[in-house]
């Protein structure tokens, strides 16, 4: 399939996240719960960074205080631009890991269920509880890191006029939904044996186009204050869908009869 079918094919798994969450309502209800708390969290965070940012934002551009009071003023909004930018992208993505860490059993059970759903369930790997934590632990560190590095490039990129504020919203987006893509496919494909954010990595690259489909307009939602709270329970089901197919296994239910895979 070409990339922008591939691209739409991703979009498309969401509403099919959707319809597979809708029918276990107290399931949605309570994988609501974490991205409740942190979208408060988060929500605090962003209200104290719009009235105390212009402070962040002087202490920054101290170099212009002598240029002319045009083009100090252009730095300075090109200055606080590049770093509500790259406070968004960092937020958005530790949202997903502090909430699914948060909410870890309760997403497991959505990824389960979407697995029984669909033909073929995998049987879970035998795996210690204590080895189990602490992977996921430095998993987290890892993507936590990766991210902060993601945003303080763009945040520099964000100083090139004019480029950079064309450029680093749209790359901010892209990288912001592959890291995303990496925690959503996490459940299903731990499931299957592939427990290194390595693995997950390596088969992501085999459908990009469709990875990006999916976790790009997830990860804008997710940047929206307290749209994470329909959208996570929805998109943790997507990203299961997304890792059966990765993997190449079917997407499509078995009932009704007729119904054809994804």
């Amino acid at each position: 399939m070409a990339a922008p079918g591939e691209a739409l094919a991703g979009v498309g798994l969401l509403g099919r996240g959707l319809g597979l969450v809708a029918r276990r309502p107290r399931l949605f209800l309570l994988g609501a719960l974490p991205p409740l708390i942190t979208s408060t969290l988060f929500v605090l965070v962003l209200v104290l960074l719009v009235r105390r940012g212009d402070v962040v934002v002087d202490a920054l551009t101290g170099f212009a205080d002598g240029w002319a009071p045009g083009l100090a003023t252009l730095v300075r909004v090109l200055v606080a631009v590049a770093l509500l930018g790259g406070v968004v992208l960092l937020m958005v993505i530790t949202f997903t890991t502090l909430t699914l860490t948060l909410g870890a059993p309760l997403y497991d059970l959505i990824s389960e269920f979407v697995d029984r759903e669909l033909p073929g369930p995998p049987t879970p790997a035998e795996e210690g509880w204590t080895s189990s934590l602490g992977r996921g632990l430095r998993q987290s560190l890892a993507m936590v890191a990766a991210s902060a590095g993601c945003a303080v490039a763009l945040f520099g990129a964000g100083f090139v006029p004019v480029v950079g504020q064309l450029a680093v919203p749209v790359v901010s987006a892209l990288v912001g939904g592959w890291l995303l893509g990496v925690e959503l496919v996490g459940p299903g494909l731990e499931r299957r044996d592939v427990l290194t954010l390595r693995g997950r990595r390596a088969l992501m690259r085999r459908r990009r186009a469709r990875v990006l489909g999916l976790c790009v307009p997830t990860f804008l939602l997710l940047a929206v204050p307290f749209v994470g709270v329909v959208v996570f329970p929805v998109a943790t089901a997507a990203g299961t869908l997304l890792a059966r197919q990765l993997l190449g296994e079917p997407t499509a239910e078995a009932s009704p009869p007729g119904s054809s895979a994804g």
